[in-house]
């Protein structure tokens, strides 16, 4: 076989490493060997393909995108490439991954205790704008699931990222206790076609024909199954169901979280009147725990719980919201039009903050506060 750039791990950059390193072995056995992987196959990068992914990336292949915690690695657009590859991306993909790591890489979003919490959560990249479709993005029929290759493979593509560029190795700086299946691929879109309100960007200030990536530390999705009410409260009320345990970090530690609807229940809540606001501002309102549920009624010691904001009252009777505002809840369209399922994505507490990011660095009109096309949330 010919020479090919790889990935590597330690104080060696991703494309540094040997470009001659087979010597007659078999290449995936090789790249498992090595550590390369994310414990499946991946696609040998062969310097036309890099090549082919840095020119899509923008060129400039020592061009720094980004460093990547917690080991710090350098994001060059040759490594970003080389990654790229190996997981099995197109080059037309390199723009939205491009943004989702610049994004993921924001010292807002906090990845460096994202890639070395003992928790479960993982960084959720949604896509939002035309270039859903033009590169063959899914948000309808099992958009979270198998089968869609944009998704599967950007998706991949940042976890080898942050494998081989961060150093978040299970076991070694990587400390899940149980680590979660999102940690593979956590890469979806929008179904904007299906959705009967504006897109999730355009409500925050972008324009329809911009394109967008949302990324935010979460969990996998928790499924709701809504089947028998046909009117807002009574869907939102399930979906109440499922935010208001107490074993989730919003519970303990407040932040934000993503309610990805259903089209079908969406139309449901749109066509009483509903908007996506008035959808947000009823789940924080009524989506709350009693303080002494959290603090199993100080059976173990009394608690005062520091990660909930100050101004919560600790009464073992207090109600607590899931959320401190409608703000912090980030509700997307997702899924097929048939089935009256949605999902509940609890996120990492006051610990992560989630970005949304520009691609092409267009600049909303409007909306939170923002710098390049980067908007804190």
């Amino acid at each position: 076989m010919g020479t090919t750039q790889v990935a590597s791990k330690g104080d060696v950059d991703v494309a540094e490493a040997d470009t001659t390193p087979f010597d007659g072995a078999d290449p995936q056995e090789w790249y498992f060997s090595k550590g390369y992987t994310d414990g499946l196959p991946v696609v040998p990068p062969t310097p036309e393909k890099v090549d082919a992914m840095v020119e899509a990336l923008g060129g400039e292949p020592e061009f720094l995108e980004a460093r990547v915690p917690p080991r710090w690695g350098n994001l060059t657009r040759r490594v970003m490439a080389v990654n790229a590859v190996m997981a099995g991306c197109l080059p037309m993909y390199a723009p939205v991954l491009r943004t989702a790591m610049r994004a993921m890489c924001d010292n807002h979003f906090n990845l460096n205790a994202i890639q070395a919490t003992t928790h479960v959560i993982a960084p959720l990249a949604i896509v939002n704008g035309p270039i859903r479709n033009q590169i063959g993005m899914n948000g309808g029929p099992g958009a979270f699931g198998p089968g869609n290759r944009a998704n599967a493979t950007i998706g991949r593509a940042i976890r080898l990222i942050l494998l081989n560029v961060g150093g978040a190795l299970p076991g070694v700086l990587d400390k899940s206790t149980q680590g979660t299946p999102a940690k593979y691929s956590y890469c979806v879109a929008e179904n904007e076609e299906d959705s009967p309100w504006a897109p999730y960007h355009v409500e925050k200030g972008y324009r329809l024909e911009d394109s967008t990536v949302f990324v935010i530390g979460g969990e996998s999705n928790h499924n709701i199954n809504s089947p028998v009410p046909n009117d807002a409260e009574g869907i939102l009320d399930d979906v109440i169901s499922s935010m208001t345990t107490v074993v989730h970090n919003n519970a303990r530690a407040s932040g934000h979280c993503t309610v990805a609807l259903s089209p079908e229940h969406a139309h449901e809540i749109a066509k009483q009147g509903w908007t996506r606001h008035d959808v947000r501002c009823y789940l924080q309102m009524y989506a709350t725990v009693k303080f002494g549920k959290i603090v199993h009624n100080h059976k173990y010691g009394k608690a005062y719980n520091r990660h909930l904001p100050k101004y919560y009252r600790r009464d073992l009777d207090s109600d607590i919201p899931i959320v401190p505002s409608p703000d912090n809840i980030h509700l997307f369209v997702i899924g097929g039009t048939a089935g009256r399922f949605s999902s509940f994505i609890p996120g990492w507490g006051h610990y992560n903050s989630p970005v949304l990011r520009a691609i092409d660095e267009a600049k909303p009109s409007g909306g939170p506060v923002c710098v390049d096309g980067t908007c804190y949330l």
